[in-house]
């Protein structure tokens, strides 16, 4: 075979196999619209959870590259959850959520009366007359970074009520709602993507968790 033959045959199957690498890619990085955010019926659809994409289906959305993923819960919620068959730890949750708890973000409001209080400590927003006035000069910017509007945002956290407080949060602090996604509860969650940190032991491996602190201390006083 001549040598003009051999390169020839060679340029093509390169080009072929570009081709082909290139619809991979394009198949890969494609990613099918998503249902506009719609409210679930009754007691759900009071705490934000969404109709169509909750933790029945929160599988088939994992990700997605134009999206984050995010649980609101505390490691530890001074809350009693067990009250209403929850859990006031952290005790699991579903793969490729990172956590930033809520209630350092804003005050809690509207809990069962029989968990008791959650965390009234230090937070970036204090929700007062229906406005979210910032504690610290930094605040706004926290929420920017961690919470980007250029991408779909997928809300959980034990049963539903941080979550839903974080979108109320951000709608009025300018985000735009219907790429936010409140998905509901942990802990009634029955996909493929468990991730336990509650050991059989009892004890917690909260290492498994991606978490977002935020130190008070090195923030600046409005």
């Amino acid at each position: 075979m001549k040598k003009n033959t051999v390169l020839v045959i060679a340029v093509v199957a390169a080009l072929m196999c570009g081709l082909m690498v290139g619809t991979f890619c394009t198949k890969k990085l494609s990613q099918p619209d998503l249902p506009k955010p719609e409210l679930s019926e009754g007691q759900r659809g009071q705490l934000g959870i969404d109709k169509n994409i909750n933790e029945a289906v929160i599988d088939r959305y994992l990700n997605r590259t134009d999206s984050v993923y995010y649980d609101m819960r505390m490691l530890e919620d001074p809350a009693n959850y067990e009250m209403i068959g929850g859990d006031r730890y952290l005790s699991g949750l579903v793969e490729g959520f990172e956590v930033i708890p809520y209630p350092y973000l804003a005050n809690v409001e509207g809990l069962p009366e029989a968990v008791g209080k959650s965390y009234a400590g230090t937070t970036l927003f204090t929700h007062k007359d229906g406005q979210y006035i910032a504690n610290y000069k930094e605040s706004q910017q926290i929420l920017d970074d961690l919470f980007p509007k250029d991408k779909n945002i997928f809300l959980m956290c034990g049963g539903g009520g941080y979550a839903g407080m974080t979108k109320n949060l951000l709608k009025a602090l300018g985000w735009d709602e219907n790429k936010i996604y409140v998905v509901g509860g942990y802990w009634y969650y029955e996909g493929s993507h468990n991730v336990k940190v509650k050991q059989d032991d009892g004890s917690f491996a909260f290492w498994k968790i991606p978490y977002h602190d935020i130190d008070f201390s090195k923030l600046t006083k409005n």
